[in-house]
């Protein structure tokens, strides 16, 4: 049970610690002022003030956050998310997703290759991802039920089952992978969400209201507390 505990700790946190060090890095690469960099949520157990950033690390290994300047409410400083330009903006938002998808690729082609030796890892990593995608095609169409979605205690399930590293490896490159395609659909507050709010700036040629801005990401933040709570429920359903 504990080592089960631990596996899931150790993946959710490692997956969401490099997600969030892609929007870090990149961040940085444009000169930006990072207030926070935090791994979880909730109470904060670890601290460490940086020169200008405080890195954080929380007690449930659920997600995370890195805190521009200018993020939630534009300001004047150079420095400031919201006076970097348009492209600048997506590559900041489009580099965590990026980051889970190569790192889930990079394992599925050293776990298959060394299962199948390299010609064929790379041909099963094409078919994978390919699946990926087709699965979340099938989603938006209807072919896939919302029943048949799997959320956080699922996920936690299948992690806890695996056996062996190379088990353990490739799940995790699953799950990295997924989450990356995930977080990069265009769906408030998603990263893909942002992202498709920057495209409707761009054609508009000036920045939404903060409010409607605002508004878009709650209505969309509701949804998806919604729908995990549904996924979660199923998940329990079908474990006991």
């Amino acid at each position: 049970m504990i080592i089960g505990f631990l596996k899931i700790v150790f993946l959710l946190g490692f997956l969401i610690f490099i997600h969030e060090l892609g929007h870090f890095l990149i961040a940085k690469l444009f000169k930006v002022k990072i207030k926070q960099f935090a791994i979880g949520f909730g109470p904060t157990i670890w601290k460490k003030q940086g020169k200008e950033t405080s890195y954080e690390l929380r007690l449930i290994p659920m997600g995370g956050f890195v805190n521009m300047l200018g993020e939630e409410e534009p300001v004047e400083d150079e420095r400031a998310y919201n006076k970097k330009s348009i492209p600048q903006r997506a590559c900041i938002l489009l580099a965590g997703g990026i980051v889970n998808i190569i790192f889930g690729l990079i394992v599925c082609i050293i776990v298959a290759s060394s299962i199948l030796g390299f010609k064929h890892g790379i041909i099963f990593t094409g078919e994978f991802l390919k699946a990926t995608f087709q699965g979340i095609a099938e989603l938006f169409t209807g072919r896939v039920k919302a029943e048949q979605l799997v959320g956080i205690v699922g996920i936690s399930d299948m992690v806890i089952e695996t056996s062996g590293i190379m088990d353990f490896a490739y799940m995790m490159a699953v799950i990295s992978v997924s989450l990356g395609v995930t977080n990069l659909l265009p769906f408030p507050p998603l990263d893909g969400g942002k992202i498709f709010l920057l495209i409707i700036e761009a054609i508009r040629r000036k920045p939404l209201k903060q409010d409607t801005e605002m508004g878009i990401q709650m209505l969309g933040f509701i949804f998806l507390i919604g729908l995990s709570i549904f996924v979660t429920y199923n998940d329990v359903i079908k474990i006991f």
